[in-house]
């Protein structure tokens, strides 16, 4: 099956996978240990490792399979990365909202990626498939993609309060609930009564809000790629990292004021690129320019406006 729906051999699937799992574990006993806040360097280094890792095995499986899918991967996870850090204000809001402490967040996200890392699977293998089946879904994830792109134009910053959330509304219907909290533990028996705790509940709407982000991350990938293996590796390692870059990113990620236009920059051109693959083909290498010029155009305003902002406040 797989063989129809990307180059890479069954070995590399499972080999990747395995690998995956490995990393899984020792991240949890590495960074994941105890109940303390995590610290900017730890974040800063750990960061570092997954975008070297994710580096490295791009850089293998570009020189294994050729250069043009190189590109691609590196291109799905850049797209990716740049999702991520727009989806790290959303789960900043969520912790803000359940009032989470610092020392327990690293819990929370740790689980709420290896969730993402099983939704994106799923997606990708079943996404993967249909587009070999049927080719007009390409259409499809385009048009997805292009009303994506609307929608962050259109979107505001303003605070919502996610324990309002609908699955937070049906989990506390079937689930008894509680605001205390029992350690960094999901549940605490309280009258001889198990109730999940605010860390449970903030844990379910991150794995939501990642359910509903994948309806706009993997169109985008499978714009950049049809290979199956291509889009869901450069997807699972950009997410691997994301724990770790909330962790460096919190303080400031709401001062990314340009992330969110440029995103949808992004997202519109791949959209078209998407609509017009019959017609028009870009190639790879261009795709990456423009999208890593778009990131560091929004990055680079996002720091000046900010600067020069700060100086007019010192008067």
């Amino acid at each position: 099956m797989m063989s129809n729906i990307s180059i890479a051999p069954t070995w590399l699937w499972i080999s990747f996978c395995v690998g995956i799992f490995v990393l899984l574990l020792i991240d949890l006993s590495l960074f994941g240990k105890g109940t303390h806040k995590v610290s900017r360097k730890a974040a800063l280094i750990e960061s570092g490792i997954w975008v070297a890792l994710a580096l490295t095995f791009n850089a293998w499986f570009g020189f294994t399979y050729g250069q043009e899918l190189g590109m691609e991967f590196l291109t799905g996870y850049l797209v990716e990365k740049s999702l991520s850090v727009d989806n790290l204000f959303i789960i900043l809001l969520i912790f803000g909202s359940f009032r989470i402490p610092d020392e327990h967040q690293h819990r929370v996200l740790f689980y709420g990626v290896l969730g993402a890392i099983v939704l994106r699977a799923f997606f990708i293998i079943i996404g993967a498939q249909l587009l070999h089946l049927f080719h007009w879904i390409l259409y499809i994830f385009g048009g997805i993609l292009i009303v994506t792109a609307i929608k962050f134009l259109r979107e505001t910053d303003e605070k919502i309060d996610v324990k309002e959330n609908w699955s937070i509304r049906f989990i506390r219907r079937i689930i008894p609930t509680t605001t205390a909290f029992n350690g960094n533990h999901f549940f605490v028996v309280e009258n001889g009564i198990r109730k999940a705790t605010p860390l449970f509940l903030a844990l379910i709407v991150i794995e939501v809000t990642d359910l509903i982000f994948a309806v706009d991350s993997i169109p985008a990938v499978f714009a950049v790629t049809q290979d199956a293996f291509v889009a869901f590796a450069s997807n699972i390692l950009a997410i691997l990292g994301l724990r770790a870059l909330y962790f460096v990113l919190a303080d400031w990620v709401g001062k990314l004021r340009y992330l969110k236009p440029g995103l949808a920059v992004i997202l519109g051109f791949i959209g078209t690129k998407m609509l017009l693959m019959d017609f028009i083909k870009i190639p790879s290498w261009i795709s990456l320019l423009v999208i890593f010029s778009i990131l560091l155009t929004a990055a680079l305003g996002s720091w000046y406006v900010t600067k020069v902002e700060e100086k007019v406040d010192k008067f």
